[in-house]
C-alpha cells in the first residue's frame, strides 16, 4: 500500500468520526429578577418534538445532538413563555446557556405554551429588531463581521463599502451608542474616526456574541447620548464544565480564544487577534501597510445564588504605516504624497455586579475607557528630517463611568430606574503647516478639557385588555459641567412613550415617539482660539437632539414570517 493510499485511508476515517459527532448542551433556567432556579420548566427544541425537563436546580441537557444552529421553547406555569436566539451547537466543544424567564403580570383563563419565532418588546414593540448568531454567521459578504452583517438591515445604510459607518435613518455614524453586556463600548472598529463610530474592520470577537438588539428608535430609558439607535451586545456564558479553545486563520487575520472555567464559582472568555494584512499589502505592492490587533475578555463569578460580578475588557491597536517602493507607479507617489501615517490605540474595561433580591434585583457598573490618536504627515516622507515635518497631531479622550439601575417587579408593573455619573477628558496637541496663496500658514493648537456629566432615568411599564394593549412610559435627564447651557437637567428633558395593541392574534399596531439628547463631539466642545478661550462654550453650545415619532402594523401569518410596516 503506497504512502498516498495511506494517508487517504487515514483522512476519509477521521472525516467520517467527525461527521459522526453529535453535540451536548446543557443550561440552567432561572427568575429573571430574584435569579432563583426554576425547576420542572418545559423546554422544546423549536420545529422539534424532542424535549426535556428542568431539574429540581434549574438544570437541563439535551445530548445527542446535530451540531448547527437551534432555537429553545421555555414553557412554566406563572411564567412567560420564552423562546430563545439562536445557539450555536459545536460537537467539538462544549455548549452552555443560562436563560431567564419572567413571571407573568396577570392571570389569563386560557394558557397559551407556544411562543412565536419573533422577539417583541414592550418598551420598543416597533423599533427593536433581535440580531442572532445565525444571521451574523450567514450574512452574505459580511465575512462574520457584525457592523456589515448591522448595514444589511432596514433603515441603515453606510457611506462607503469598505467601511463600518453606520448611518441609521439618515443620522450621522456618531448618533449611534453600542453596549457590551451593558458597559458602554466607544470604538466598536478599528482605524475608527474620531468622534464617530466607523472604521474598517469590526473589533467584536463573534464567537463570543450570542445575540444583538438593535434599537432604531424608542431607546430605553437607561440609555442615554443616542439620537439614531442603540446596539446590546450580549456574550456566551463560559462553560462550567471543561475548556475550549480555537484558533482560526483568515482572510487578513489570525486569532486564538479560550471559553474556560475559571474555578467552582468562575468562568471565562477571552480572544486575542492580529492581522497580517501588511505582509498582504506588501506582496502586491501597495503604498501602505495597515495592521491591526485586539483582544477581549469577559469572566462572570457568581458568588452565590444572589450576587453576581462580571468583569470585561476590549481594545485594540492599530497602525498605518508607508510602504514605499524604489520606483514607485505614478499612482502610489500620488497616494504617499497626501497619505498620513498615524497610530490608534483604544481600550474599555469594566466591572458589573448585581445583586438579586425578592422581585427586584439592581446592577452597579463602573468602566473606563480610553481613545488615543497620533498623526503625523512629513514632506516627501522625510520622517527623519523635522524640518520637513508637515502635520503633527495627537489626542486623547477618556471616560470614567458609574451607572446604578434598580429594576423591578413587583405585580403588574414593570419598573426600572437610576442614576449616571461619568467623568470626561479630552486632550489635543496639534502642529500644522500648510500653504495658502503662497505663503506657510502656521498651527500650533493645543487643548485640554476636563468636565462632569450625570443624569437619572426611569420607566414604568403595564399591560392592559387581557395583555392586548402594552404601554411603556419614561424619562431621562442629562446634565453636565461645561457650561451655563448644559448644567440644568430640567433642558434635557427626555421623555417617551411606547404603546402596543393587539388588533387580532396575528396583527398588531404600534406607536412610539420621544425626545432624546446627545452630547456634542469632544473635538467641537474642546475647539480654542489663539487666546486659549474655548469658542463653542463662548458661543453657547448645547446639546444636540432629535424628535422621534414612529407608528407601525406587523402581521405575523406564522411562526416564521413577519410582515411589517412603519413609518418614521
Amino acid at each position: 500500500m503506497t504512502l498516498k493510499l495511506k494517508l487517504f485511508i487515514v483522512l476519509l476515517f477521521t472525516t467520517s468520526l467527525g461527521f459522526a459527532q453529535n453535540a451536548t448542551l446543557r443550561g440552567l433556567v432561572k427568575d429573571a429578577y430574584n435569579n432563583d432556579p426554576l425547576p420542572f420548566v418545559n423546554i422544546v427544541i423549536e420545529g422539534t418534538n424532542t424535549g426535556t425537563t428542568t431539574n429540581e436546580d434549574g438544570e437541563f441537557i439535551f445530548e445527542e445532538l446535530e451540531p448547527g444552529f437551534i432555537r429553545l421553547q421555555l414553557s412554566s406555569i406563572g411564567y412567560e413563555n420564552k423562546l430563545t436566539e439562536e445557539i450555536n451547537l459545536s460537537a467539538v466543544r462544549s455548549n452552555y446557556i443560562e436563560i431567564a424567564m419572567k413571571q407573568k403580570t396577570t392571570q389569563l383563563e386560557e394558557v397559551q405554551v407556544t411562543a412565536g419565532s419573533f422577539v417583541r418588546r414592550g418598551e420598543t414593540p416597533v423599533s427593536l429588531r433581535r440580531i442572532g448568531i445565525e444571521q451574523i454567521e450567514k450574512g452574505a459578504g459580511a465575512s462574520r463581521d457584525l457592523a456589515k452583517v448591522l448595514q444589511s438591515f432596514p433603515g441603515v445604510g453606510a457611506a462607503v463599502s469598505f467601511r463600518n459607518d453606520l448611518i441609521v435613518r439618515g443620522g450621522g455614524p456618531s448618533e449611534n451608542r453600542f453596549f457590551l453586556d451593558g458597559i458602554e463600548i466607544p470604538v466598536l472598529n478599528h482605524f475608527s474616526t474620531q468622534g464617530a463610530s466607523g472604521g474598517a474592520v469590526g473589533i467584536l470577537n463573534v464567537d463570543f456574541i450570542r445575540e444583538v438588539d438593535f434599537y432604531s428608535s424608542a431607546f430605553p430609558a437607561d440609555r442615554g447620548g443616542a439620537m439614531s439607535s442603540v446596539f446590546e451586545f450580549k456574550q456566551i456564558d463560559a462553560n462550567k464544565d471543561k475548556p475550549s479553545f480555537k484558533s482560526t486563520l483568515g482572510a487578513s487575520e489570525v486569532s486564538l480564544s479560550a471559553n474556560t472555567p475559571l474555578g467552582e464559582k468562575t468562568g471565562g472568555l477571552f480572544s486575542v487577534r492580529r492581522s497580517y494584512l501588511q505582509f498582504l499589502f506588501d506582496q502586491i505592492g501597495l503604498p501602505f501597510l495597515p495592521t491591526f490587533n485586539d483582544f477581549q475578555f469577559r469572566t462572570k463569578t457568581r458568588f452565590d445564588q444572589k450576587n453576581e460580578l462580571t468583569l470585561l475588557g476590549v481594545g485594540a491597536i492599530d497602525e498605518f504605516k508607508y510602504n514605499p517602493s524604489p520606483d514607485p507607479t505614478e499612482e502610489n507617489r500620488y497616494t504617499l504624497q497626501y497619505l498620513p501615517a498615524y497610530e490608534q490605540w483604544n481600550y474599555t474595561v469594566g466591572a458589573s455586579f448585581k445583586h438579586f433580591m425578592e422581585r427586584n434585583y439592581y446592577v452597579l457598573a463602573l468602566s473606563r475607557s480610553h481613545l488615543n490618536n497620533v498623526i503625523s504627515k512629513y514632506e516627501d516622507n522625510e520622517v527623519d528630517n523635522p524640518d520637513k515635518l508637515l502635520t503633527d497631531y495627537t489626542s486623547d479622550e477618556i471616560q470614567n463611568r458609574l451607572r446604578f439601575e434598580i429594576f423591578s417587579n413587583p405585580g403588574e408593573y414593570t419598573l426600572k430606574g437610576g442614576m449616571n455619573l461619568e467623568s470626561a477628558s479630552y486632550y489635543n496637541r496639534t502642529f500644522a503647516r500648510s500653504f495658502r496663496d503662497g505663503r506657510e500658514a502656521l498651527i500650533r493648537y493645543s487643548s485640554d478639557l476636563d468636565f462632569f456629566q450625570y443624569g437619572a432615568f426611569g420607566s414604568v411599564s403595564r399591560k392592559f385588555l387581557d395583555e392586548k394593549l402594552d404601554v411603556r412610559a419614561g424619562v431621562r435627564f442629562d446634565a453636565n459641567t461645561y457650561s451655563d447651557e448644559m448644567n440644568n437637567p430640567f433642558s434635557q428633558f427626555s421623555p417617551r412613550l411606547t404603546a402596543s395593541y393587539d388588533l387580532m392574534p396575528r396583527v398588531s399596531v404600534t406607536f412610539n415617539s420621544g425626545r432624546y439628547f446627545q452630547l456634542p463631539a469632544y473635538t467641537m466642545m474642546g475647539y480654542r482660539d489663539n487666546d486659549g478661550q474655548l469658542v463653542n462654550k463662548n458661543n453657547g453650545l448645547k446639546y444636540i437632539h432629535a424628535d422621534h415619532i414612529v407608528a407601525g402594523i406587523e402581521w405575523t401569518p406564522n411562526n416564521y414570517t413577519r410582515i411589517g410596516w412603519r413609518d418614521f
